[in-house]
């Protein structure tokens, strides 16, 4: 008799990388900068139009690299997918055009180099992680230490629960119930004013209100879902699904893209797919590749939100990548637009940062109170509007000049590779378990990088406050000692 055919292997995914990897490489670094520079445009081809190209090329050969890369790394992959599209293929679409959604005020000089030091930042990154890839990790044995440190877990977990529903749901009262969180950010923003949160000049209060109103019902879902992925004992628990559709309900309520700000509920969207599917390569590499596409093409239409319909200006092109070059990504331009005002008044040698650290100080306490970078730069320059982008570059340039802003990204860079490799191990299977808040901190810093890179900090520094006091009320600080269980 004929022996039966072994049955069929799997594909792997690292199969499937060494198909993807070539056309991967080939669309971000070849096709997309390539269709960008044969669009017509009065861009002048100059040497900050092939500094730019050398930037897209730059980020979207990394950008490719983490996604094809046999480990999930989090935090690098939003960063190469920001820098990719913010200030690679954004910028040089503007370059080609010749149109900018801020105008540039100072000589095009500036504008090369801030884009060269764009490369630089990026070029101290990589080198931050290359540094702490050579590093090895300390092995931190797992303990059986009976059921205590799992009760106390579980009471303090629904500490965060209770919180979030008595902080959300005082969030929706002050605002005036749930139907304002359908309208616009608009009528959000006109609710806020309108309960008095914040009276006096100081935005103190509404950050607070906004930030507990959000983050705790965030965080409590986050956590939950972790407990759902990794024990089939809660996801037989009623009252454990119970609690986990309560949040999601919470969650649509404060959480949705109708009342946030896009780059919030990116926040919200990135940080529950990496914690729903933690070790899936597919869902890790389609969350990156995906995000590319949408940033490009959903991104600049996505604020249909922001105001009511009277106030609402539908974006009309003729091209898909005119609305880069004329809506959201200015970071390049305000970059330069920030050289050229400090070469007026100097370095401010950490007084911005220390502004955006201490932004739970209200102005009437603090004489002098540093505003957000991209509000002075934006007065500075005359323009009405002054919610303009402050990236992570502008903002440590401001205070440190290159060397200060190099040396930075390169400990960010080394920072951001080591929590990688530490995620990787927290949801393992031989990881810390449904307990490990590191599998939940990651993803949602994750998702949050992309409010921190584009900027300004002062803006961006109180939902993670918040957050930290969240994190620290489910945390145990506890050090165990045991031999690692069989």
């Amino acid at each position: 008799m004929r022996e039966a055919a072994p049955p069929a292997k799997p594909m792997s995914w690292a199969m499937l990388s060494r198909a993807l990897a070539v056309p991967l490489i080939l669309a971000l670094v070849c096709f997309l900068p390539a269709v960008i520079a044969a669009q017509p445009g009065t861009g002048v081809r100059d040497t900050a139009h092939w500094l730019q190209l050398v930037l897209t090329c730059y980020a979207g050969t990394r950008l490719a690299t983490v996604i094809l890369s046999t480990r999930r790394r989090l935090l690098q992959g939003v960063f190469w997918m920001f820098v990719y599209i913010a200030m690679g293929v954004a910028p040089f679409a503007q370059a080609v055009i010749g149109q900018t959604p801020t105008p540039l005020v100072g000589p095009r000089s500036d504008l090369v180099t801030a884009v060269v030091l764009i490369l630089v930042g990026c070029a101290a990154f990589d080198l931050g992680a290359l540094l702490a890839s050579r590093r090895p990790l300390r092995r931190r044995t797992a303990v059986r230490s009976g059921a205590g440190p799992a009760v106390a877990h579980r009471v303090r977990l629904r500490l965060l629960v209770l919180l979030a529903f008595a902080a959300s749901g005082y969030y929706i009262l002050k605002l005036g119930g749930p139907a304002v969180f359908f309208t616009s950010r608009q009528e959000i923003s006109a609710s806020v004013a309108a309960s008095g949160v914040g009276s006096g000049g100081s935005q103190v209060g509404s950050a607070f209100l906004k930030g507990f109103g959000t983050v705790p019902a965030l965080l409590a879902l986050l956590l939950y879902t972790r407990r759902l992925v990794t024990s089939r004992r809660a996801r037989r628990s009623p009252s454990t699904v119970l609690v986990w559709l309560g949040l999601a309900g919470l969650n649509a309520i404060v959480n949705n893209p109708v009342s946030n700000a896009r780059y919030w509920f990116l926040t919200v969207l990135v940080s529950l797919l990496f914690t729903a599917f933690p070790s899936s390569a597919a869902m890790y590499r389609s969350v990156l590749a995906a995000g590319v596409v949408g940033a490009l093409v959903l991104f600049p239409y996505a604020d249909r939100f922001r105001y009511d319909s009277s106030g609402y200006r539908p974006v009309e092109s003729s091209s898909v990548f005119e609305p880069l070059a004329t809506k959201d990504y200015d970071q390049t331009v305000m970059f330069a637009n920030t050289i050229t005002w400090v070469d007026t008044r100097g370095h401010t040698y950490g007084r911005q940062l220390a502004g955006s650290a201490l932004f739970f100080v209200p102005r009437a306490v603090w004489n002098g109170k540093p505003e957000d970078t991209g509000v002075r730069v934006g007065q500075w320059m005359g323009m009405s509007m002054t919610n303009l982008s402050a990236p992570l570059w502008t903002e440590l340039w401001v205070d440190f000049g290159a060397p200060g802003m190099a040396g930075a990204f390169a400990l960010i860079g080394y920072v951001a590779a080591r929590t990688d490799r530490r995620y990787a191990r927290a949801v393992s299977r031989e990881g810390p378990g449904p307990g490990s808040v590191l599998a939940v901190t990651v993803p949602l810093i994750a998702g949050y990088t992309f409010i921190l890179l584009r900027g300004p900090l002062l803006q961006a520094a109180g939902k993670p406050a918040v957050a930290a006091l969240c994190l620290l009320l489910v945390t145990s600080f506890r050090v165990q000692a045991g031999r690692r269980p069989r």
